[in-house]
């Protein structure tokens, strides 16, 4: 029997159960594989809470990273004994293995570990679209990232600096301040006790910046259009606070005709060849030691709950993982 985390109704992390599961064989086009790390994301409380849909009774976690053990008919890209990581639906990552579609299986290089994949598979791909594909950034430019110092947060900046991108980062308090200027950012932004929007136009000379990225969602909306220069963007790529509020047409034109967006990264890995693209620029980064990695909290599966405690907290910095 392998071991999974389920939940059967909405609600506080109470709500997940550590339980014996039937694995199955392989399918069309499926694989089972053995996890030897998950990922643990912000957006699982999502699924947990209800603020996305899922079917009940359902498994938790999209991203982990383990080894092959099977592969159904069809399936061409990947083979027994291959290493992998993925991120992405069906949920059911948080187990010590499952059956699953190969399709959104991604190869991992041997100089990768697997915590270090699954710590950084979701996070490093949503930089790499953030950074590669949503606004045509150049060496230069200064943008604001809200949660600099989580895990997203610290990704970003490292590859912003390699990019020549000054970032200007919120954080709480003063410990996550000095986390997030070691890994890149130019100037910081302690939100508890600064007005971020005045800060911004002080560091930009009044102009504002061309892109703000906002994970935070209803708590930041407002202060991320007022940080804005003439035709930025507003980047909503999460909502850790609370929905996005319903966007008024006519404050963007009085804002100075501003953009917003909310991409999911699904629709930026859903093409195989653009994921590899992507993934094989993370990873490159990575094993050349450009960009650190760093686990900052790990738990068992079976402290799920807990972990869950401790991420909606905020008292997590950087990258989370389960470790099998």
């Amino acid at each position: 029997m392998a071991q999974a985390v389920r939940f059967y109704e909405h609600g506080a992390p109470e709500v997940m159960k550590w339980e014996n599961v039937e694995v199955g064989e392989p399918g069309p086009h499926g694989v089972r594989i053995r996890h030897e790390a998950v990922g643990l994301n912000f957006a699982d409380t999502y699924f947990r809470t209800g603020l996305y849909p899922a079917e009940l009774p359902a498994g938790m976690g999209v991203e982990a990273a383990g080894v092959v053990e099977e592969v159904g008919s069809g399936v061409t890209h990947v083979q027994v004994g291959d290493r992998v990581t993925y991120t992405g639906s069906p949920l059911g990552a948080y187990s010590t293995e499952r059956v699953m579609p190969a399709a959104p299986l991604i190869s991992l290089p041997e100089a990768i570990r697997f915590d270090t994949a699954a710590a950084m598979t979701m996070r490093g791909l949503t930089t790499a679209y953030l950074l590669r594909r949503i606004h045509p950034l150049k060496a230069g430019d200064t943008v604001l990232l809200h949660a600099a110092a989580g895990g997203v947060g610290l990704i970003f900046a490292q590859w912003a600096k390699l990019l020549g991108i000054n970032v200007i980062g919120t954080v709480s308090t003063d410990e996550k301040a000095a986390i997030a200027r070691a890994h890149g950012c130019e100037h910081v932004i302690v939100y508890t006790r600064e007005n971020v929007a005045e800060r911004v136009r002080e560091i930009t000379d009044g102009a504002g910046v061309p892109v703000v990225y906002d994970s935070i969602g209803e708590s930041t909306f407002q202060t991320s259009l007022d940080c804005l220069a003439r035709r930025g963007l507003l980047v909503c790529f999460g909502t850790a606070s609370g929905p996005i509020p319903p966007i008024n047409a006519m404050q963007l034109a009085v804002k100075g005709s501003l953009f917003v967006t909310r991409p999911a990264l699904a629709d930026y890995i859903a093409d195989p060849a653009e994921r590899a693209e992507l993934a094989g620029e993370l990873f490159g980064h990575v094993e050349a030691g450009r960009i650190r990695i760093e686990i900052n909290q790990s738990y068992g599966l079976e402290d799920a709950v807990q972990a869950h405690h401790d991420l909606e907290s905020g008292r997590s910095i950087g990258s989370s993982v389960f470790r099998l």
